[in-house]
């Protein structure tokens, strides 16, 4: 199932990006977060569908996905990579990245 499917907001404040996903029935383990210099992965696996646990002859209608899935963010700015952190409460994942400290410029004299 590709997260895709599921809800998901990108907000930006001053100093950082703050994404929010909706991943119902997941735990800790099965979530996967990667950040680079400017995008953030998600990945993770859902268990089997209902046909694993219920007895049945046909289902009418299987909406909920299972299954792995991947999805990545491009980010305007870079972030800082070092400091990202997530969080998952009550299927709700929130994941904080903080934006780069930006580098100064500096005229370099040639000798």
């Amino acid at each position: 199932m590709p997260l895709a499917g599921l809800p998901v907001d990108l907000y930006e404040t001053s100093s950082q990006f703050v994404l929010t996903a909706e991943l119902p029935g997941l735990s800790r383990d099965q979530i996967e977060i990667h950040a680079e210099q400017y995008r953030i992965v998600i990945r993770g696996a859902r268990a089997a569908g209902p046909s694993s646990d219920v007895a049945c002859e046909q289902f009418h209608r299987v909406e909920r996905g299972h299954g792995r899935f991947s999805r990545a963010f491009t980010l305007p700015e870079a972030i800082d990579v070092e400091r990202v952190s997530a969080d998952l409460k009550d299927g709700i994942l929130t994941v904080s990245i903080p934006k780069a400290v930006e580098q100064d410029t500096r005229r370099i004299d040639v000798t």
